[in-house]
């Protein structure tokens, strides 16, 4: 069995019972298999719910991540999308990827794991991809309205070649169970929120974190990663020369 079923009242039990520096009072649903979490909370938006918001699936028919990647969604994992508070001007504002990145590998350390940060938005354990990260920001009259996270963790599920699942990274399961998983991510976003107006904090937390591969092509040539610009994009270094690295998402 791929893992317990998920229960919005559960996952709320959880949550109280899990400790909190500003938590938020979320409004959750649980189904049980849908297209997209993403989809199924636009719909939940457009019908006059206000963040937070989190809406979850056992298993997601069409995940998808960046770029329209496909994102394999079997039952055993934490497949959600939420939508939480965010500055109107995000040009003062902490990256999201970054910050949500962080908040989830806070939560994911507190469980004994030592996550990565692939920039801009994969977290990695030993070089294979455990979770991603799918941000956007919901604009309306040239103001943020809220910030909007597509989150893919896997925790008992099966896992394609290159990935991990939480239960093989700690050699066990019962922690692993994406009821217990679901109530740290949103504890994560809750940091992620928290720390939205402190950029400089979300950036250091995250360049401590960041997954340096030997190089990087850009622009058909070999770069080393030199870490995070103030902005959350990739520093690149080649002897004397720079660049940063943007990626909208």
């Amino acid at each position: 069995m791929a893992g317990s079923a998920l229960k919005a009242a559960a996952i709320a039990a959880l949550l109280r019972r899990m400790p909190a520096d500003q938590p938020l009072s979320w409004r959750l649903r649980v189904l049980p298999v849908c297209a997209s979490t993403e989809l199924e909370l636009a719909r939940w938006l457009l019908a006059g719910a206000q963040p937070p918001l989190a809406l979850l699936a056992q298993q997601q028919r069409y995940g998808h991540g960046q770029q329209g990647r496909v994102w394999q969604s079997p039952p055993g994992g934490v497949w959600l999308s939420a939508a939480i508070p965010w500055p109107e001007q995000p040009a003062e504002a902490a990256s999201l990827a970054l910050a949500a990145a962080v908040g989830i590998a806070l939560q994911l350390e507190a469980l004994g794991l030592k996550p990565q940060i692939k920039w801009p938005n994969d977290l990695l354990i030993d070089g294979r991809k455990l979770a991603g990260i799918l941000p956007r920001l919901r604009w309306r009259g040239g103001r943020v309205r809220y910030a909007q996270l597509g989150v893919g963790l896997n925790g008992v599920n099966r896992v394609p070649a290159g990935a991990i699942n939480v239960a093989e990274a700690l050699g066990m399961r019962p922690l692993a169970q994406p009821g217990c998983l679901a109530a740290r991510m949103l504890r994560g976003l809750e940091w992620a929120a928290a720390a939205c107006d402190q950029p400089e904090l979300v950036r250091l937390q995250a360049e401590q974190r960041l997954y340096r591969p030997e190089w990087l092509e850009h622009e058909g040539e070999r770069w080393a990663v030199a870490g995070l610009a103030a902005d959350g994009g990739l520093l690149l270094c080649r002897g004397s020369a720079s660049a940063v690295l943007q990626r909208a998402f």
